[in-house]
């Protein structure tokens, strides 16, 4: 199955104890991560791809990306100040597949407001709290958000934050998914076992520990 494209964004802002970024909680009712916490985003339409420029996806995923972040929360956003700082494919042998870019920049002003359908609450919070708050069972975050949370948890500022993506390439990340004894392990492209897919080969690390004690993101610096 071919992949639907998608792009979502990381909002940002610093609050009373620093970096604080906005998570969505989607309708339980809703196949895809019913339930879960996520960032905005979704599909990139047709009506995203500029006149002339059918074929840009990369200008689509931005134009799509401003256009989720308004339809899911009220707000508005540059596409010129949008930081591309992944791009995450499902695995293969899901049944919904998307492949999405995922963007980071300033919230700027403006109140949040969710729909109520689709997306039913919305929290500022700090990358660590939304980590603290997963392992107690408080929340369900998908792989790629819990990752990208994990990444930004090693900034205390707004400006900090989007100065150091700014000069990163960004990851690419087609997660091959083993079983693993009390969970799973996803690898991820760097990891020695990515290429047999064997989370036991010694050597480099990238990947994400899915077990029933706990999440644990690895990556060899």
């Amino acid at each position: 199955m071919t992949p639907h494209p998608s792009a979502t964004v990381v909002l940002l802002r610093d609050g009373a104890s620093g970096l604080e970024l906005l998570l969505l909680r989607r309708s339980a009712k809703l196949v895809f991560h019913g339930g879960a916490w996520v960032f905005p985003g979704g599909r990139i339409d047709p009506e995203d791809y500029a006149a002339g420029a059918e074929h840009d996806i990369a200008a689509a995923s931005r134009n799509g990306a401003v256009r989720e972040v308004q339809e899911e929360t009220g707000l508005s956003v540059d596409p010129e100040g949008l930081i591309m700082i992944s791009r995450w494919t499902t695995p293969e042998r899901m049944p919904r597949r998307f492949s999405t870019w995922f963007y980071v920049t300033a919230a700027g002003e403006g109140r949040v407001e969710v729909d109520g359908g689709e997306i039913k609450a919305h929290r500022w919070m700090r990358p660590d709290d939304a980590l603290a708050a997963q392992r107690r069972g408080e929340i369900e975050l998908p792989p790629p958000t819990f990752v990208t949370i994990r990444v930004l948890s090693a900034f205390g500022r707004t400006d900090e934050a989007l100065s150091s993506l700014r000069e990163r390439e960004p990851d690419i990340f087609f997660p091959r998914v083993q079983r693993v004894e009390g969970g799973a392990c996803s690898l991820y492209e760097g990891d020695a076992g990515y290429a047999d897919g064997d989370p036991a080969r010694p050597g480099t690390r990238h990947r994400l520990w899915m077990l029933e004690t706990g999440w644990r993101y690895e990556r060899s610096s």
